[in-house]
């Protein structure tokens, strides 16, 4: 007989097991079309930093527990679950653009063609993709299903959320090193109070995008 601890673990256990199956939905009804991709990316808003897309094909036969949209997950529970996606999906892609390419032809552009890049970069083809909430037109030889808030309702685009987040995060760190003035490292490139006034005081760097930062220098 398994002690009262051990019973909720279990019972936690099969409830989230059960939130993952609800999670899948879109995979299950979308079968027909093979391996199925999630996409998602991060970074359209930031005044500073590229923007950073992720494609992920998961394994249908490998189990991975609290996926979710990156945003509800804390650092190192997304941290954790990157290094579980790398692992256990089939295929990964990454791509981004650079705060030059997006002052260049402009944010949603540049984000459509990160997203291209990622699935290009997937050393399997998918036989669709699940997009969180818009339509790739580079990407028409692909059948498209675009879900609002899909990062919340797909496992596929969660688990691509995760990857794309998890890169850009790292990759803002790394900045931060660079040019601590900003503080990279905590606003990852957003807009914070701290950083609008760091903006103003030392003027921006090589990766504020221009286009986003007209209102403040």
């Amino acid at each position: 007989m398994p002690s009262a601890s051990e019973q909720k673990k279990l019972e936690r256990l099969n409830k989230e097991r059960e939130r993952i199956y609800e999670l899948s939905k879109y995979e299950r009804e979308n079968g027909q079309y093979g391996l199925l991709c999630g996409i998602d990316e991060v970074g359209r808003g930031p005044l500073a930093g590229p923007v950073y897309a992720a494609a992920v094909i998961l394994d249908p036969e490998k189990e991975i527990l609290y996926l979710n949209d990156s945003k509800k997950l804390s650092e190192k529970k997304r941290e954790a679950l990157y290094d579980e996606i790398m692992e256990k999906a089939l295929a990964v892609g990454i791509g981004c653009s650079s705060p030059e390419r997006i002052d260049e032809i402009n944010i949603l552009q540049a984000t459509f063609e990160a997203m291209t890049m990622a699935v290009n970069n997937l050393k399997v083809k998918p036989g669709a993709l699940l997009i969180d909430a818009v339509h790739i037109p580079q990407l028409e030889d692909y059948k498209q299903i675009s879900i609002i808030k899909g990062d919340a309702k797909s496992v596929s685009i969660a688990a691509a959320s995760i990857i794309a987040k998890v890169t850009r995060d790292r990759l803002m760190k790394e900045m931060a090193l660079k040019y601590p003035q900003y503080a990279f490292d905590s606003n990852k490139g957003y807009g914070t109070a701290a950083h609008i006034a760091a903006l103003k005081e030392y003027g921006p760097c090589e990766i504020h995008r221009r286009s986003f930062i007209g209102n403040f220098v």
